[in-house]
């Protein structure tokens, strides 16, 4: 049975006039888990998703450091679900410590797929020409641009003809008939949900929750003439896949809150930054998951050395985390 609210969301205010930052409420946290059927799992998320919407559609300048922080969670876990080594530290320095063009491996190329989706506006995620490209970032090299049409036309009737739980479980069911690998099709169910909520950027949600969401990916075949059984293996399916988009919303939305704290300990301490390029640096911040001071970055103009004592200032503020734990090399964000 799903839960009713007793009381409305809970929201808290950071500061006076700021937006409400938003918390998810004890009784959709209970509901989530509760959900016995399909249509309990589908109204739970559908609330999970309309909160994930306030979030969305607040538009922050932390929101591009959020994406991108999903969407290395969603590489590291499908990474795990195609058999690779590579935690969230190693692909994080698969990006951070290579130069553009360089070889990063097969876990690198699934963060930049996952990037891909959280970077690139939402109406160019399903074209052929950005599906061919996330398809080889997933290790999937068509060999003709067939293969990648038909399934750009598929989703397009998907996005225009299924309802929410229909575009869900299409969104996998496209990835099996057209033989793709199994990860895709959280990166595709997320994309259509941008486009169908209207979002400027998707979301990377399905990712994270892999472990999930891919293994109910592929129906167990019914016995002949069980066909009761075969529908509620169906049923099954899709409310699996549902519980996984519920819990990736909750998932994002605390995500959110955390580094709204974050964000806002930087942009206060940010009038204090005395150091050319430090104004540049900040607005990358807000808008990455990371950002390495091995090298100086030309877009700053700042040396390595003064990138190193500019951080080194951020973490003695508060302002930022060193997210790598080595003496050399070191990360930075949120």
């Amino acid at each position: 049975m799903i839960l009713r609210p007793k009381s409305p969301l809970r929201r808290h205010v950071t500061q006076p006039g700021a937006a409400p930052t938003v918390a998810v409420p004890s009784w959709l946290r209970k509901a989530v888990g509760a959900a016995q059927t399909v249509e309990d799992a589908a109204l739970a998320t559908g609330a999970a998703i309309a909160m994930l919407d306030t979030v969305v559609r607040r538009d922050e300048k932390w929101a591009g450091a959020w994406r991108q922080r999903l969407a290395l969670a969603a590489a590291a876990a499908t990474a795990r679900q195609m058999g690779r080594v590579e935690d969230e530290a190693a692909l994080r320095d698969s990006f951070l410590l290579t130069r553009p063009g360089d070889d990063v491996g097969p876990g690198g190329l699934l963060l930049l797929g996952w990037r891909r989706l959280a970077a690139r506006p939402a109406g160019e995620l399903l074209t052929k020409k950005n599906l061919a490209a996330v398809l080889e970032e997933f290790g999937f090299f068509a060999r003709d641009g067939a293969a990648v049409s038909d399934l750009a036309d598929a989703l397009r009737r998907l996005a225009t003809t299924e309802g929410a739980v229909g575009m869900l479980t299409g969104a996998y069911a496209a990835v099996e008939g057209h033989g793709l690998p199994r990860a895709m099709g959280p990166w595709l169910a997320d994309a259509l949900l941008a486009q169908r909520l209207g979002w400027s950027h998707a979301i990377p949600l399905l990712g994270g929750e892999a472990a999930l969401a891919l293994g109910t990916a592929r129906p167990r075949r019914p016995a002949t003439g069980a066909l009761a059984a075969g529908a509620g293996t169906e049923a099954d399916r899709a409310k699996s896949l549902l519980a996984a988009e519920a819990h990736a919303a909750l998932r994002a939305i605390d995500l959110s809150a955390g580094l709204e704290r974050r964000a806002d300990r930087l942009l206060a301490v940010a009038p204090k930054l005395r150091a050319k390029g430090a104004n540049t640096v900040v607005d990358r911040l807000l808008n990455d998951d990371a950002l390495g001071a091995s090298r100086g970055d030309k877009r700053t103009g700042m040396s390595d050395r003064g990138l190193r004592r500019l951080f080194d200032r951020l973490v003695e503020l508060g302002a930022v985390r060193e997210l790598s734990g080595r003496a050399t090399f070191r990360i930075y964000g949120l």
